[in-house]
């Protein structure tokens, strides 16, 4: 008699948002990078910028699961505002010239319309966030498959 296969356990909420998370880190880098090589102008800049919060939600869901989309979003939106305000001091310009990383991370000038630019992409992220949770929280229950 051949072994019965047994059933694998479900993913924990936690595994699952870290799954999910990672996934759209991933799609929002190529998305992020997509935006660069096909747009330009005032849209590719800022499509980038509000991108750029958005892959910082996902990180900060990565690392937290359990995180509120608003606190996520506070999350993201202070830290890409911190990462704008310091470029009025000459260190991120300065680590910028040194290395494609920083310059991609840290960026090198200041400009106050990313600030906006940002926080539309923590109101995109959190939305969608919120959204996703709705609809996982309302799909039926799968039955199990029962001998």
């Amino acid at each position: 008699m051949p072994p019965v296969p047994r059933a694998r356990p479900p993913l924990s909420p936690r595994t699952r948002t870290r799954l999910l998370a990672a996934l759209a880190a991933a799609v929002t880098v190529a998305a992020g990078l997509t935006v660069r090589a096909v747009t330009g102008g005032w849209f590719g800049k800022y499509a980038g910028d509000a991108l750029y919060t958005v892959l910082v939600y996902a990180l900060v869901v990565l690392v937290w699961p359990r995180v509120t989309p608003v606190r996520a979003a506070i999350g993201a939106l202070v830290f890409s505002w911190a990462v704008e305000l310091a470029q009025l001091t000459p260190v991120p310009a300065a680590l910028s010239e040194a290395s494609v990383v920083a310059r991609l991370v840290l960026g090198s000038t200041f400009g106050a319309a990313d600030l906006v630019a940002y926080a539309a992409g923590a109101v995109l992220a959190a939305s969608a966030h919120t959204l996703l949770g709705r609809r996982a929280r309302h799909r039926p229950e799968r039955a199990s498959a029962a001998p």
